[in-house]
């Protein structure tokens, strides 16, 4: 595929030498491309499914410091991996810089290669109560939980992920980019929105050649790279390290296959038809069984059957019976009733509903501007329904 916008059909592939492997402390890798934490989504089977497509650094979903210390079940299992997977990559988030240190110590002593921090989320339930996206806007926090994680890693390089800030009045990431090299941070990935933004409008390439301009560190960029052409442009136009691949993979895997392609000076292979997405889905649904159990694998598989069948003709019923699917065989055999032929839509590229475009006003403590220069962690909620429905959030439910 050349281009589905139009201001991609003329972008040409990288010519030798013009981009460097991204560099994160030790860990060096080729192409410059990180696949995005993202909560319910970048567990083991679906990272295996990437790296099947082409090198990178394949990121866990967000992991609650608190749970994984105190042993939970489900975020020890989110946090694992397997033999196959190198380097290993896992994001982390924690409020309190002793269970970030602690948390950080262990995975180290596990064998994890790359660490990331998570202060860019901007759900209700933990920015309501200073976590997340609220913590750059106390950089005294920030700065202790950075070190905090640097200091427990010992070598294995950490890495920093935030937002541009709050909203539009309150733009914090020149700042965190400057705490969190001070404080010995590998790297700072940027998702060019505010918090207020959530998925919509466009990112702000502009904030990330600001942030490079601004640190020494190496910058990655993130927002809106949907083809291999929007990384090479992001890139070219900002002068980041690297770049971060969200949604734009969600339903198409083999663009890390693209990515690869045209980093190394080549255009990138035609779309699969339908009949080479079955097997694919095939191939993840058995990996979430294998993970999961069938149970909680097939209930996590309905969701990607949605998002890899999008836009095919005779999908829409097809998609009523995939959302109540409980083995791999009912999958397939719901499937089977679709031409295997069908050339991939590529009207679709650009248009993934998996986040919608609405907007928030973001909450924040009471107060919690007042202090800004504060570095006490946030209280955690004293309502045990409410506790519920934050550790909950923190852990991708």
């Amino acid at each position: 595929m050349r281009a589905a916008l139009p201001q991609n059909i003329a972008v040409p592939v990288a010519h030798a030498g013009e981009f460097a492997p991204l560099r994160i402390g030790s860990l060096a890798a080729w192409p410059p491309i990180v696949l995005a934490p993202m909560a319910g989504v970048t567990n083991y089977p679906f990272r295996a499914i990437c790296r099947g497509f082409g090198a990178g650094v394949y990121v866990s979903e967000m992991i609650n410091a608190r749970g994984f210390l105190e042993g939970n079940h489900r975020t020890l299992l989110l946090a694992s991996s397997r033999p196959d997977e190198s380097p290993r990559s896992v994001q982390i988030y924690g409020h309190d810089p002793a269970e970030v240190g602690a948390m950080a110590r262990a995975l180290a002593d596990d064998g994890v290669a790359h660490l990331d921090m998570n202060f860019g989320c901007p759900v209700p339930k933990v920015t309501r109560h200073g976590g997340g996206a609220a913590i750059p806007v106390k950089p005294n926090l920030l700065a202790r939980l950075v070190r905090a994680a640097v200091k427990g890693a010992g070598g294995v390089p950490v890495t920093v992920k935030v937002r541009k800030g709050i909203d539009d009045s309150l733009l914090t990431y020149l700042d965190a980019g400057r705490v969190a090299e001070a404080e010995g941070a590998a790297a700072i990935g940027l998702h060019a929105r505010t918090a207020a933004q959530l998925y919509s409008g466009a990112a702000d390439w502009d904030a990330v050649s600001a942030l490079k301009r601004a640190v020494r560190i190496p910058v990655l960029g993130n927002g809106d790279v949907w083809e291999c052409w929007d990384a090479l442009r992001m890139m070219r136009e900002t002068g980041c390290d690297g770049v971060i691949v969200g949604r734009g993979c969600l339903r198409r895997p083999w663009l890390f296959r693209e990515l690869a392609r045209v980093f190394d000076g080549g255009e990138p292979d035609p779309q699969p038809d339908l009949g080479a997405i079955v097997a694919l889905m095939r191939r993840h649904a058995e990996l979430l069984v294998e993970f999961f159990g069938e149970h909680n694998g097939m209930r996590q598989m309905r969701k990607w059957c949605a998002w890899y069948t999008a836009g095919f003709q005779r999908s829409a019923a097809a998609r009523a019976e995939l959302m109540r699917i409980t083995t791999v065989d009912e999958m397939l055999a719901i499937l089977a009733r679709l031409d295997p032929t069908e050339p991939f839509p590529l009207r679709t590229v650009r248009h993934n509903r998996v986040k919608d475009n609405r907007t928030q006003r973001v909450t924040l403590p009471h107060g919690y501007l007042d202090a800004r220069d504060d570095d006490t962690p946030p209280a955690e909620p004293d309502d045990p329904a409410e506790r519920r429905a934050w550790e909950a959030a923190l852990d991708g439910g």
